[in-house]
């Protein structure tokens, strides 16, 4: 029976290479390829497909993001294999692995083996299990202080997040700005602020507005404003002000006991 494959890599060079070497394996039927993780939820909803092979580094939401947000919306798991230029996750992470991992620059007869080791996994086997151990044995592995990458001056910046001070998205271009009088701006590779949030401690980041992203513990001042609505001041050096949704209000009183 021919596998229904999906490919979600953010580099086309290798969707590209991967495509072509399952081509080549027979009874694999690539259905659908996707450049990120939101890409990836949403495909994999679509097309429920057999197996997906799933990059593990990507901007914004990584690949185990998308494991993780599969779960969290109960949409059922494909098999598995995970795929990176790095052998870092493999010595412990795939010790509760899905199928199997791949490294790259790709080799014909390692994937043939991937594939020979999805059609041999069993039906009764539950591959959420294993995946949702790895998703929580991952996160409380991260590092307390996560970094963003920044584009600024020509520059590539990493800036941790507990230094955002906020982000904002306009013409969509998202621009997130440092706090403090030495402050910067830089604009982030993410496509949409619900990309950049999946990045980011969500303990920390709150979407204020559907315009706006903000660190909690860099609002300076709530300003009461217009018909019970309010306006948060930031701890950036131009001291912004930025708009609280009405669908935001009543998480902004939860917050701070307005």
């Amino acid at each position: 029976m021919s596998l229904s494959t999906l490919i979600v890599d953010d580099e086309q060079l290798a969707r590209d290479e991967l495509a072509y070497l399952l081509k080549n394996i027979g009874d694999v039927e690539v259905v659908a390829q996707g450049k990120n993780g939101l890409e990836a939820v949403s495909l994999i909803r679509e097309h429920s497909p057999d197996l997906v092979f799933l990059d593990v580094q990507m901007p914004g939401l990584d690949g185990f993001g998308v494991i993780k947000k599969l779960l969290d919306k109960k949409i059922p798991l494909p098999k598995i294999v995970f795929s990176t230029a790095f052998d870092q996750y493999a010595v412990r992470a795939f010790e509760v692995n899905a199928v199997d991992y791949l490294l790259k620059p790709f080799d014909r007869k390692r994937v043939a083996q991937s594939i020979e080791r999805a059609r041999s996994m069993t039906e009764a086997s539950n591959p959420s299990d294993k995946l949702d151990a790895l998703v929580r044995m991952l996160e409380s592995q991260k590092p307390q202080t996560s970094k963003i990458l920044l584009k600024a001056v020509g520059r590539l910046f990493l800036v941790n997040q507990k230094d955002i001070c906020f982000a904002s998205i306009e013409d969509g271009i998202i621009t997130v700005v440092t706090s403090g009088a030495n402050g910067m701006e830089g604009q982030s590779n993410c496509r949409t602020l619900e990309e950049l949030l999946d990045s980011l401690d969500q303990d920390l980041f709150w979407r204020a507005h559907r315009s706006f992203l903000v660190n909690i513990n860099r609002i300076k001042e709530v300003v009461p404003w217009f018909k019970s609505s309010y306006q948060l001041r930031m701890d950036d050096k131009k001291q912004t002000e930025i708009p609280v949704s009405r669908a935001q209000t009543k998480r902004l009183r939860e917050l701070f006991g307005l």
